[in-house]
């Protein structure tokens, strides 16, 4: 058997920041700016205020490193402040993915490796390099999968990586690079159990391993032993968590091309499972004119992740958390509305009897793909009243590299995001969000970036 534990830690601990191409460069901060946005966003839900009063309570950033909780302007210790940017980042479904790893990159990694290089006043090269190994050991983890996910990926593999990287921030040698993964493997976890139910705690899968991974960095720093074969054991990685039939060709890419170029932008606050049926209506729609009341059925041939991951009723009552992964309800609120935004799961939106009308003739069916992580290809058919059908093959979603956000969305997403915040921005502060992360590299702290990310002074007794 390869030793996949010494081939992560040669990555790790050989890349340099000249190593990293403009494309790559180009990424990291395409991404970084993405996942701000969407993380000050995620500050609006009543959930992310009540974990910022939870958080606080559990220590204050007086005598510890600290950093800042985006969209708030509290300071934590950097696992603290960690754990629940990474829950805003991920609470509205609205972060951007790795299709073929299936993982949510930044959610993880970004909120432990930023808290982090907030806390030691890191520099931003320093930062962009660990972020792109960091992506890197998170999905080719996720790649080497060959059966369907039974743990939340998202949070295992993104704890694994964001260790790797913070170790590699922090300067550790190869021996502490290999403890901080195997240790913060020893703490992650995290269920598809929480997807299946669209329970609130699903985000917190998230949360808890950018949390883990701090920790786990902290602890092989002070010469806490793990497991060496934490991926090839008996009881590693590749036997509990994940299988590893495809796990040759995944760590074949590493040194190879910068995985971070790889990652998908998420135009809607959804699923990525759902961005195809989204991405097919809104051309359907723009070619051919029809309304909402015209159509009598959609159709979706989808592989098996997707139906898993998004093929649920809509139903009255659903929880928010639920709705946002509910293919009937995105898709039903964008033929209605032309869009899907943070505020169609508020209260009001999900009891819309419309909506859920709508919904229900919505439905999905297995397509010739039996790829068990596979998103593409999708196949929607709309039928109309009058019978007539139109039809949409997509292979590569819009926000895919192959098809991606053109410079102007992303900006206007992002945009967006700092509105929708529990304490919105102004639009002075989001261009200079914008500017600094563009000259991430020249930055002798991040905390000339991360100073930004805080909204108006607030106590934290008055968040909650």
């Amino acid at each position: 058997m390869r030793d996949f534990e010494q081939q992560l830690v040669g990555h790790v601990a050989g890349a340099n920041f000249a190593d990293l191409d403009d494309a790559a460069i180009a990424a990291c901060k395409t991404f970084i700016l993405d996942s701000i946005g969407v993380g000050i966003s995620g500050s609006r839900l009543p959930l992310a205020a009540e974990l910022l009063g939870t958080a606080a309570e559990w220590g204050s950033a007086a005598t510890h490193r600290a950093a800042t909780v985006w969209g708030s302007d509290v300071r934590l210790p950097a696992a603290h402040a960690a754990m629940v940017n990474a829950y805003q980042i991920h609470n509205q479904e609205f972060d951007c993915v790795h299709e073929r790893a299936v993982v949510h990159p930044m959610a993880v990694i970004l909120s432990a490796l930023l808290a982090d290089a907030e806390a030691r006043e890191a520099d931003g090269r320093s930062l962009l390099l660990a972020l792109a190994l960091a992506v890197d050991v998170a999905t080719v983890l996720g790649m080497s999968a060959s059966k369907p996910m039974r743990f939340f990926r998202p949070g295992t593999a993104g704890c694994i990586g964001a260790a790797a990287g913070i170790a590699r921030l922090r300067g550790y040698d190869r021996e502490k690079i290999l403890q901080s993964m195997s240790i913060a493997y020893s703490q992650t976890g995290g269920t598809m159990q929480a997807h299946t139910e669209g329970v609130a705690v699903l985000p917190m899968q998230v949360a808890f391993n950018a949390r883990n991974a701090i920790a786990a960095a902290d602890m092989a720093g002070f010469g806490l032993e793990g497991p060496r074969r934490f991926l090839s054991g008996a009881f590693g990685y590749f036997s509990i968590m994940e299988s590893d039939g495809n796990a040759e060709s995944a760590f074949s890419l590493l040194g190879g091309e910068w995985q971070i170029v790889r990652v998908s932008h998420k135009p809607f606050p959804t699923g990525r499972a759902a961005h195809g049926t989204l991405d097919a209506l809104t051309q359907l729609r723009a070619a051919h004119g029809f309304a909402a009341s015209d159509i009598e059925s959609v159709i979706i041939a989808a592989p098996p992740l997707v139906r898993r991951l998004v093929d649920r009723p809509a139903q009255p009552g659903m929880s928010v958390n639920y709705a946002r992964l509910c293919i009937g309800y995105v898709a039903a609120t964008l033929l209605l509305s032309g869009d899907v935004g943070v505020e169609d799961f508020d209260p009001a939106a999900l009891a819309d009897p419309v909506r859920q009308n709508l919904a229900a003739r919505i439905t999905m069916t297995p397509s010739a793909s039996k790829d068990p992580n596979a998103l593409a290809p999708q196949t929607v058919t709309v039928r109309l009243n009058d019978g007539t059908e139109y039809r949409r093959e997509l292979t590569a979603i819009l926000g895919h590299p192959e098809n991606p956000l053109d410079r102007s969305r992303q900006l206007a997403k992002f945009r967006r995001c700092l509105g929708s915040a529990r304490t919105p921005f102004d639009a002075e502060t989001g261009v200079a969000i914008i500017a600094r992360i563009e000259r991430l590299e020249q930055l002798a702290s991040v905390s000339e970036l991360t100073g930004l990310l805080a909204s108006l002074p607030q106590p934290v007794d008055a968040i909650t």
